[in-house]
């Protein structure tokens, strides 16, 4: 299995509003391997409950994976090799789809920013991926997206064992089930290196903030979307549905005009 050292490690560390519009601003820092002290600090006191900086966090990186894996998945239906790296392909762009939407709704009811670029790092799985052909295409692409999915694993669950958010707490049930879906499909390939994957994933290389953070989104941009596939099998979360309530203004938030991705 061969795929770049570098451009691998650990993708993610892991209403009413009491909090200024300056405190909830896109965060300037989301490196990958930077963990504060202040990560529990709640920055928002919301109806679905109080937001910490973890949480906010969490949302931002849940979109930005989408917006590398989704294309990623494209890329798999056009080149991948074997009925394991194309069954792998759909279920990307199906989950992220899904997931997608979901952080679309939340984001601007809890007054969150999204990206709508994945980190430079994240850019260079795409760009590897996209140079990649045959063999070492359907290699990479199982490999890469195992390590990926397995590091942000465990954080889910950390999100999903201590937010007192019930936004967070769907968006963290629906991306475990997706994340677990998504291992289990690279898995199925039989293309995975267990031993250099987990080495990758648990002992990530050092990289500089700069190149693990998602670059805010452009002023006066329309937000970018990522389309469902004709027959989607995900789900995004019932947010009019949840204990609270107050979807109506993440519906329509969500429903604006946007471009697509792909």
């Amino acid at each position: 299995m061969r795929f770049s050292r570098n451009a691998t490690g650990t993708l993610f560390v892991g209403g009413a509003m009491a909090v200024t519009l300056a405190a909830l601003a896109y965060p300037s820092m989301l490196g990958l391997n930077k963990v504060t002290t202040a990560q529990d600090r709640v920055i928002a006191n919301t109806q679905w409950g109080p937001l910490t900086e973890q949480d906010r966090d969490f949302v931002v990186k849940v979109r930005a994976a989408g917006l590398w894996e989704y294309p990623v998945g494209q890329i798999g239906l056009q080149k991948g090799t074997t009925p394991g790296v194309i069954t792998a392909s759909k279920h990307l762009v199906d989950g992220h789809a899904a997931l997608d939407t979901t952080c679309r709704k939340i984001a601007p009811m809890l007054n969150i920013t999204l990206p709508d670029l994945p980190s430079p790092q994240q850019q260079g799985f795409v760009s590897q991926l996209k140079a990649d052909t045959g063999k070492k295409f359907d290699s990479d692409f199982a490999n890469i997206l195992r390590m990926t999915h397995g590091s942000i694993f465990n954080t889910i669950s950390k999100i999903r064992s201590t937010t007192k958010n019930s936004l967070v707490r769907a968006l963290a049930d629906q991306a475990n089930d997706t994340v677990l879906d998504h291992m289990t499909v690279m898995e199925k390939t039989g293309l995975v290196d267990f031993d250099q994957t987990i080495f990758q994933q648990t002992t990530p290389p050092k990289l500089p903030d700069s190149d693990l953070t998602p670059p805010p989104p452009a002023a006066g941009q329309p937000e970018v979307v990522l389309t469902p596939p004709p027959n989607p099998t995900s789900t995004p979360v019932d947010i009019n549905g949840l204990a609270g309530g107050g979807g109506g203004a993440g519906a329509s938030a969500g429903a604006s005009p946007a471009p697509t991705a792909g």
